[in-house]
C-alpha cells in the first residue's frame, strides 16, 4: 500500500514537472511576441504529445487535469458579469428611443435574425456530420444532467422572476432578459433627461472597461489551458480519441460557407436587389482584413470605407451600423460556432439533446451574441453561455480550443461581412443607398488598404 502511494506521488510529480516545463516554454514564446494563435496551436500540440506519453507510460496526470479545471473555472467566473454588463452597454449606446426604433431595431433585428439563421445552419450541419462521433468521455463527477423541460417550461424559464437569484443559480437567459429591460429603460430615460442616466451610463462604461480587462487576463491563459485540457484528455483516452477533431474544423467551415453564400448572398439579391457577386467583390477588403486579423475591431476602419465608398451607403447609416456591428454582430462566433460545439459536447459526453433543447440553443445563441459584444474571444464566451444554459459540461470546450484559431479566421470573416450586408439592407430600406453609383463604379475605382 505504501509503495503504491509513493509510486503515485512520484508519477504525479513527473507529470507536474513536465507541465511546468511546457508552460514555461509557452510563456517564453509569449515574451518573444509569438502570435496568440500560434501559441494556442503549439499548446495543443504539446498537450497532445504529453498526454499520449502520459497514457503510454501510465503516468498520473491529476495535476495536469487540475490546471485545466482552473482554466475552465476562470471562464465560468466571467459568464454572469459579462452577459449583464455588456448587454446593457451595447443597447444603451443608442442615444434616443427614436433612433432605437428607426435604425436600432432594423439593425439589431438583422443582426439577431442572421445570427439565429447561422445557429440553425450550424446545428443542422453539426447533426449531419456529427463531429463528436468517435470521441467518448466520462461525464465529470460533479456534473448533474438537467431534466428535459417541456416547451412551455422553456418559455417560462426565459422570463426572470428574481434576477439576483437567477444569477446566483447560474440561469443565464433570465439575466440577459433583465439586462435588456434595464438597457431599454436607460435609453428611454436618457432621451428625456440625459443628466439622470449620465452617472449610470458612466458607471456601465467604466465597468465594461474593467470587465474587458479581466477577460483579457483570462483569454491570455488560453494556450496554457488548452495544453492542460488536451493533455489530460489525451492522457486518459489516447491519440485515437482526438483524431476526429478534424471533423470539427470541417463542420464549422461547411456551416460558415453555407451561411456566407446562401444567407448573405440571398439577402443581398432578394432584399437589397443587388448582384451578390458584385457585392462580394466590393466587400472583399473587409473580408480579407477580417480573415487575416481575426478581429472585428481591426476591420472596422476598412469596413467603414468599404460601406461608404464602395457600396455607396450613406455615412449616416454606415457610422451607426458598422460600429454597432463590430460589437454585437457575431453570426460566426455567436451563431454557427456555439451550435457546432454544443452538438459536439453532447455527443462526447453521451448526453442526448431534445427538440426543446435545440430550440433553446438557438434562442440562447441569439441573445448571448449581444451579451458578448466587444469581448476579446467572443466565441469562447458565447459558447460558454450556450453550454451553461443547456446544462452541458464546459470541460468539453477543452477539446476544441486548440483548433479554434484556425476556425476563428472564417468566423470573423463571416461576422464582418454580416455587418456589411446589414448596412446595405438598412440603407436600402431608408433610401440611403446610391444604387446608381454602386452600379456605375468599376471594381478598381477605389483602393482600400487591406494591411
Amino acid at each position: 500500500m505504501k509503495n503504491n502511494l509513493v509510486t503515485a506521488f512520484q508519477t504525479n510529480w513527473v507529470s507536474l514537472l513536465v507541465s511546468i516545463v511546457i508552460i514555461a516554454f509557452l510563456f517564453f514564446l509569449a515574451k518573444k511576441r509569438l502570435s496568440f494563435g500560434s501559441r494556442v496551436f503549439i499548446g495543443l500540440g504539446l498537450g497532445l504529445v504529453a498526454g499520449i506519453i502520459f497514457n503510454l507510460t501510465k503516468l498520473d496526470f491529476k495535476s495536469v487535469s487540475t490546471l485545466g479545471t482552473i482554466y475552465v473555472n476562470l471562464i465560468k467566473m466571467l459568464v454572469m458579469p459579462l452577459v449583464f454588463i455588456l448587454v446593457i452597454n451595447s443597447i444603451a449606446s443608442l442615444s434616443s428611443l427614436g433612433q432605437l426604433r428607426k435604425l436600432g431595431l432594423k439593425t439589431v433585428g438583422w443582426f439577431l435574425l442572421t445570427t439565429g439563421i447561422a445557429a440553425i445552419i450550424g446545428l443542422v450541419v453539426a447533426l449531419a456530420i456529427d463531429p463528436g462521433n468517435g470521441i467518448a468521455a466520462a461525464v465529470p463527477k460533479d456534473f448533474k444532467a438537467k431534466e428535459i423541460p417541456t416547451f412551455s417550461q422553456v418559455i417560462l424559464d426565459l422570463v426572470p422572476s428574481n434576477p439576483f437569484s437567477d444569477a446566483a443559480s447560474g440561469k443565464v437567459v433570465p439575466v440577459l432578459i433583465f439586462a435588456i429591460f434595464v438597457a431599454v429603460a436607460i435609453v428611454h430615460v436618457g432621451s428625456k433627461k440625459p443628466e439622470a442616466v449620465a452617472p449610470l451610463k458612466a458607471l456601465i462604461t467604466s465597468a465594461t472597461t474593467v470587465i474587458h480587462q479581466v477577460v483579457k487576463y483570462v483569454i491570455r491563459l488560453t494556450p496554457y489551458g488548452v495544453y492542460a485540457l488536451i493533455a489530460a484528455m489525451a492522457g486518459k483516452y489516447g491519440l485515437e480519441t482526438l483524431a476526429p477533431l478534424a471533423k470539427v474544423i470541417l463542420t464549422s467551415y461547411v456551416a460558415l460557407i453555407i451561411h456566407f453564400v446562401l444567407v448573405f448572398g440571398g439577402l443581398v439579391l432578394l432584399v437589397a436587389k443587388v448582384n451578390p457577386i458584385k457585392f462580394f467583390k466590393k466587400a472583399y477588403p473587409t473580408i480579407a482584413v477580417a480573415f487575416t486579423t481575426r478581429s472585428s475591431y481591426a476591420t472596422l476602419p476598412v469596413n467603414l470605407e468599404v460601406i461608404t465608398k464602395r457600396l455607396r451607403v450613406s455615412p449616416r447609416i454606415a457610422s451607426f451600423v458598422a460600429p454597432l456591428g463590430a460589437t454585437m454582430n457575431f453570426n460566426g462566433c455567436g451563431g454557427v460556432w456555439p451550435a457546432v460545439v454544443a452538438v459536439f459536447v453532447a455527443k462526447v459526453y453521451n448526453l442526448p439533446m431534445s427538440a426543446s433543447q435545440y430550440v433553446l440553443l438557438i434562442l440562447v445563441a441569439v441573445i448571448s451574441s449581444i451579451g458578448v459584444a466587444g469581448v476579446p474571444g467572443p466565441a469562447a464566451i458565447s459558447t460558454t453561455v450556450v453550454l451553461t444554459a443547456l446544462g452541458l459540461p464546459l470541460e468539453g470546450m477543452g477539446l476544441v480550443l486548440g483548433v479554434e484559431a484556425l476556425i476563428d479566421m472564417g468566423r470573423t470573416a463571416v461576422n464582418a461581412t454580416g455587418t456589411t450586408v446589414t448596412s446595405l439592407l438598412v440603407a436600402e430600406s431608408e433610401g440611403e443607398f446610391d444604387r446608381e453609383a454602386f452600379d456605375r463604379d468599376e471594381e478598381d475605382e477605389l483602393e482600400v488598404a487591406t494591411a
